[in-house]
């Protein structure tokens, strides 16, 4: 599970084809949720459903071992985006998660944070 005292960190995710994780994370999936958004670090990985966020842990040498974490946007309380400059080309975006702490991730500068913050926004407000 993330450790959500803040230490909870994904770095340098970039977006995949949504298919990328399909098949990791579709027993998890209910029967109305679909992918709208997945994005992949060397080993770990987020996927943004109709429902939820779900993020991959890719643990281990041969990785084998995988650690899934669900976090449903109706426990989203806050999200905090900050885009890439000029000096820092990664984008950065926390989500606060009601009773738990936060998670940090941190997107490629030529990934559309923008989208990805509308997606948490069309979701967490209509909860």
């Amino acid at each position: 599970m993330i450790d959500f005292d803040g230490s909870g960190f994904f770095a340098r995710l970039r977006k995949v084809d949504n298919g990328a994780f399909g098949k990791m994370i579709d027993d998890f999936m209910i029967d109305d949720e679909r992918i709208v958004g997945s994005y992949q670090s060397l080993r770990d990985g987020v996927v943004f459903t109709n429902k939820r966020v779900i993020t991959i842990n890719i643990q281990g040498v041969t990785g084998k071992k995988k650690d899934f974490t669900s976090i449903p946007y109706n426990k989203i309380t806050t999200f905090s985006l900050e885009t890439a400059g000029f000096f820092d080309a990664d984008a950065e975006l926390e989500i606060y998660i009601s009773a738990v702490g936060k998670v940090k991730f941190e997107f490629t500068g030529s990934t559309n944070v923008k989208e990805i913050c509308k997606i948490i926004s069309s979701y967490a407000l209509n909860t």
